[in-house]
């Protein structure tokens, strides 16, 4: 599984963008850990993943 291929499953779902980060607000939120090895799963840099669980986590505060 990749990103981009995750993301079209996603989207042939009906996911906007803006649910896709609520997904990830969600999952980040509710199971921190998991979420850390799907990034990893989905082969994303620990880098790129540092971010979007910051991102996650700052959307969480203002939600």
């Amino acid at each position: 599984m990749t990103t981009d291929k995750w993301v079209a499953i996603m989207t042939a779902a009906g996911f906007s963008k803006q649910q896709m980060n609520r997904w990830h607000v969600e999952f980040e939120r509710q199971e921190p850990a998991e979420h850390q090895k799907f990034l990893e799963y989905l082969g994303i840099d620990q880098a790129e993943i540092a971010q979007i669980r910051l991102d996650c986590r700052k959307d969480q505060a203002t939600s």
